[in-house]
């Protein structure tokens, strides 16, 4: 992407800030510029039950919105066991624990860079 660093990283903390603000478990920022040309960042959080799931994926796309991050699309608020915000070079996944250990998107993207919000 060609996205500055610095609007990633501004992202990067309005989405954080968002999912600290409703509780979630187990934040995980991943640098993934090197890897993908479809985000410059992914970030995969737990709620701890389907309406929790919702309610953080709902703050962190109001929060992206007032901070002038325009969500591209958000899916799988229906079932909300795993709900993504695509907000273009940031793209978050909240998921319940069973799912996040399912699908185990941290070992799909394991070369990429870690850090632990």
């Amino acid at each position: 992407m060609n996205t500055s660093n610095k609007d990633v990283q501004a992202c990067l903390k309005v989405v954080h800030d968002a999912l600290v603000d409703v509780k979630a478990k187990d934040i995980l920022q991943l640098d993934v510029s090197s890897i993908s040309n479809v985000a410059d960042a992914i970030v995969i959080a737990s709620g701890t039950s389907t309406r929790h799931v919702k309610a953080l994926a709902d703050n962190v796309a109001e929060e992206a919105r007032k901070a002038g991050f325009r969500p591209i699309g958000v899916e799988g608020e229906r079932d909300a066991e795993w709900i993504l915000i695509d907000l273009g070079f940031v793209v978050v996944h909240v998921m319940l624990p069973t799912a996040r250990k399912f699908y185990d998107l941290e070992s799909l993207w394991r070369t990429a860079p870690e850090s632990v919000a």
